[in-house]
């Protein structure tokens, strides 16, 4: 990958995260500070991350219901 295409991924992933953080906030109902820390302490993010699965192109609202949904023990707290 050349360091511009890398480069652009970056801030499309962090723009992502963003979004997903986000929507966390607003179906949990919780300030987005809480939701980042769920999102950062996720297996989504590590995947997201990782780009293994490619499941960075999915949409962001898709994925934090995912989230919510695959990871429960993180909201239980």
């Amino acid at each position: 990958m050349t360091v511009e295409k890398n480069e652009l991924r970056n801030i499309y992933i962090t723009f992502l995260e963003e979004d997903i953080i986000k929507e966390v906030a607003i179906l949990l109902n919780v300030d987005n500070r809480i939701a980042m820390e769920k999102y950062y302490n996720s297996r989504l993010c590590q995947e997201i991350g990782s780009g293994e699965y490619g499941i960075e192109y999915m949409d962001s609202k898709y994925l934090a219901s995912d989230l919510i949904e695959n990871e429960p023990e993180l909201f239980s707290k």
